[in-house]
Order: structure tokens, then C-alpha cells, then sequence
């Protein structure tokens, strides 16, 4: 039998209680559009080993990163994580600490997050960082609100070159919060210019290195033009690694730096958890949300950590707070903190030119195969081909034959025929000759 704690003589009064009739008056405000003519059809119930069965068979459906070859992008990427890393992430210290709102019992804690905001504002040329936001997307509609608290404007200007999936978080967090996007076409053509469409009323400008089809660029002219219309240019960066090889975004003239951390220390997991990056310049410091954590010294002159310009409305009265983010990813950004020490400066250096390097080769692969091109006139590991037919179709047919090939852009932008023939392919260190040996015949065999 199911087990049903309540009787409905409790969901009575329950209703009683809160003043409504029945359950279905609770999703009143739920757009009908949203609701479901008729329930999910699965089993009403199982047992146990009845299920389990069922989660097993669905688990064998999936292609995995870690058993075929992949060049999976899109936001995120499959880099190796020494054994380190968990081992470390998984001490009772770390997996169980609880928010350090007590700095006498959480300085090891503490200490980590100051640790991590100080990679982060070394990786992005900034001066300060938080101690992580929830993932980029977050993280960039964050950055959002925090330009348009500093400019009081209303406007923002969305590069055609920012993931999908960030210019929809950012959308939704402005529509909420009264401010106008002026969000830019696809630039998967190259040449968009960004700078033509400020104006008087805009907090800022939001683009993406390298950008989401996977373009390098020098945003140090755009940051001119932001900062001679008092605007903000807010810079995103998805693959993490490629600060290893390029100019920082605070060379390059951001005022902010959005992103995901994912690359260091995270695995993909099937697309979370990852750790938002968030990082500005000294004088935005009071703009920052999420959380800080600071040095200071103890009544002894001990060097110790606590959270701070943590104002109590973050938390109690959300309505005042900066953001209504009230949390980090803690042991996500532990976990980046942890793999990133190993690497040191210079290992982490080698890693990008290793990522640049397998790419360069698998570019001059793919070009090598009729009615395959390869658009990216710069790209760090990741780049667009335009293919001869559907690139979705091409995908499925590769991952019947064992190649997890790209990611087709008509996934991410549907409905947009001409991004259809589009694909997204990312090379890193962890990919061998033999899988772009094997990319390259299921491409052609995908193409026939």
C-alpha cells in the first residue's frame, strides 16, 4: 500500500486553516498553459527493487561523457579532476559544515571561501570577489541588477554572443525587477556591434569571452565606449580554463565579471551542481551580493575570517536585500579551491595551452571532411562547424554509433532554421588521438 500520511480529514482542516477549498485553489495563480490536462503517465505505485529496476534501465539509456568519446560544450566541459579533489570535498569537516554565521566555530570553513574569492579576483583581473554565487547563469542576471543598482538606469544591452541559457535567467530576473533588456540577435555570423546600441539609459553592456559559439575577443574598445555613455560592462566567461591563455577580463576594461566555475574541480554530473563566479572592482564592493568573507584579527592579534558587509536584510527582510541570493556554493567552490592549488600557476597555465592545442587539432580534423566548415576565425577550445544537413540529426546519428559529437545550437535556440545546419564541438585535455579519430568517421558516416 502507498503510504499516505495524512487522512482527509487532515487536508480539511489543513484547507480550513489557510482559507481555501481545495487543493487546486493553491495553483490558481499557475497559468493554465502550465498546468497538465491529465497526470504523468507513470506506475501509481511499485516497490522498492521494482523501482530501482526501472532507475537502472534508464541510467543504461544514457551515453555518458566518461565511457564514449565527447566533445560535449556549451557551458559546460569535461576536464579531469585529480582524486584529490573528492577525497578532500568529502572530509566531515567540509561535507557537513553548516553556514558560518559563527566565526569562532567555522574558520576552517571561512578561510576556504576567502581562499577561493581570492583565485577568482587573481583568475579575473578584479579586486574583489564573493564567495560564489549558485551557477553562472545566476551569477550574470546577478551582475545585472547589481550594474543597474550602481547607474540607477534600466536599460541592458545583451550581447547576440551570451548563452541562451543565461540570457533566459537574465531576462526572467529583469522582468521582475523593471528592467529593459535589449537583448542582441545570435552573432554566430561574428562582427556584432554592441557598442551601437547603448544609450543614455543603459546600466550596462553584457557579453561573453569566448563568447557562446565560442569566439575570442578584445572587449577593451567596447569598454571605452561603455564607460564615455556611463555605462557598465559586465563580462561572462563559461569555460573557466581559458583565463589560463587570455587577457583577463579586468585587462580588458570589465567593470564585472560573471560566470561558472564548473571547469575546476567539478565534474559535469549531468549538468549541476556547479559554482557561480562573481567579481568587481573595489569601489562596487557595497553592490556585491551574495556573500563575503573577510580577514581580520582577534582581540590576540590572531589572524582569523568572518563574513562581512553581511547586512542582516540579506537574510530576515528580503524585500531591502541586494539580492535574495542568501547561500553559496560552498563545497563546490572548495572543490575549485582544491584543484586549482594542485595546478598552481603554472599547471594551470599548461592546461589551457593543452585545451587550445587538442582543439587546434580537432579543427583541422573536422575541416578535413567534405562539407564540413569550421566558422570560428579564433576560438579557444571550443568552436562552431556549419554541417551539410541538420546538426541535431548529425548528434543522434553519432551517438548511435558510440561519439557524443557536439551540441547542436538549434537546442539551445529553437525554432532559429538557420542556426539548424550548427554545431558546437569543445575539445579538451581530456580528449585522446583515438577520439577524434572516432569523431572524425562518425561525422562522416553521420553526413552519408
Amino acid at each position: 500500500m502507498r503510504y499516505l500520511p495524512l487522512t482527509d480529514d487532515d487536508r480539511r482542516r489543513m484547507l480550513d486553516t489557510i482559507g481555501v477549498h481545495s487543493v487546486e485553489e493553491l495553483f490558481r495563480d499557475v497559468p493554465d498553459a502550465a498546468m497538465l490536462a491529465e497526470p504523468v503517465a507513470l506506475p501509481r505505485h511499485q516497490g522498492e527493487i521494482e523501482v530501482e529496476r526501472a532507475f537502472r534501465d534508464f541510467a543504461a539509456a544514457n551515453l555518458s561523457p566518461s565511457s564514449a568519446p565527447s566533445f560535449l560544450g556549451g557551458g559546460v566541459y569535461r576536464h579531469h579532476l585529480p582524486a584529490t579533489v573528492d577525497h578532500l570535498i568529502q572530509r566531515g569537516e567540509f561535507l557537513t559544515a553548516y553556514t558560518p554565521y559563527q566565526p569562532e566555530v567555522s574558520q576552517g570553513t571561512l578561510q576556504s571561501l576567502f581562499e577561493f574569492q581570492t583565485q577568482v579576483a587573481l583568475l579575473t583581473g578584479m579586486e574583489v570577489a564573493n564567495a560564489s554565487m549558485y551557477d553562472g547563469a545566476t551569477a550574470c542576471a546577478e551582475a545585472v541588477k547589481m550594474a543597474a543598482r550602481i547607474k540607477k538606469r534600466d536599460r541592458v544591452v545583451i550581447s547576440g554572443g551570451l548563452h541562451p541559457h543565461y540570457r533566459e535567467v537574465t531576462a526572467t530576473y529583469n522582468r521582475f525587477v523593471g528592467l529593459r533588456d535589449a537583448a542582441l540577435p545570435p552573432d554566430w555570423r561574428g562582427g556584432e556591434d554592441a557598442a551601437a546600441a547603448i544609450d543614455a539609459k543603459t546600466a550596462c553592456v553584457v557579453v561573453q569571452n569566448p563568447d557562446f559559439f565560442g569566439r575570442v575577443h578584445d572587449y577593451s574598445g567596447l569598454a571605452s565606449a561603455c564607460h564615455a555613455a556611463g555605462a557598465l560592462l559586465v563580462v561572462v566567461v563559461t569555460e573557466v580554463i581559458s583565463l589560463g591563455l587570455l587577457k583577463s577580463p579586468g585587462e580588458i576594461g570589465a567593470d564585472i565579471v560573471a560566470g561558472d566555475g564548473q571547469s575546476i574541480g567539478n565534474a559535469l554530473s549531468f549538468g549541476g551542481p556547479t559554482v557561480g563566479i562573481l567579481a568587481t572592482r573595489e569601489k562596487f564592493i557595497r553592490q556585491l551580493p551574495g556573500r563575503l568573507a573577510g580577514q581580520t584579527v582577534d582581540v590576540d592579534g590572531r589572524r582569523g575570517f568572518v563574513l562581512t558587509l553581511s547586512t542582516r536584510e540579506q537574510h530576515i527582510r528580503r524585500d531591502k536585500a541586494t539580492s535574495n541570493i542568501c547561500t553559496n556554493s560552498g563545497l563546490c567552490a572548495l572543490a575549485f579551491s582544491i584543484h586549482l592549488t594542485l595546478l598552481g600557476e603554472a599547471g594551470f597555465t599548461r592546461l589551457a595551452e593543452l585545451n587550445h592545442a587538442k582543439a587546434v587539432e580537432l579543427a583541422d580534423r573536422l575541416e578535413t571532411i567534405e562539407g564540413v566548415e569550421v566558422l570560428n576565425d579564433s576560438f579557444f577550445n571550443e568552436f562552431t562547424v556549419r554541417l551539410p544537413r541538420s546538426a541535431a540529426d548529425a548528434v543522434e546519428a553519432m551517438a548511435k554509433q558510440g561519439v557524443l559529437g557536439g551540441v547542436p545550437v538549434s537546442r539551445l535556440y529553437p525554432g532559429e532554421s538557420e542556426l539548424e545546419p550548427l554545431l558546437l564541438v569543445a575539445a579538451t585535455e581530456t580528449n585522446t588521438d583515438q577520439d577524434i579519430d572516432a569523431l572524425a568517421m562518425a561525422l562522416r558516416g553521420a553526413l552519408q
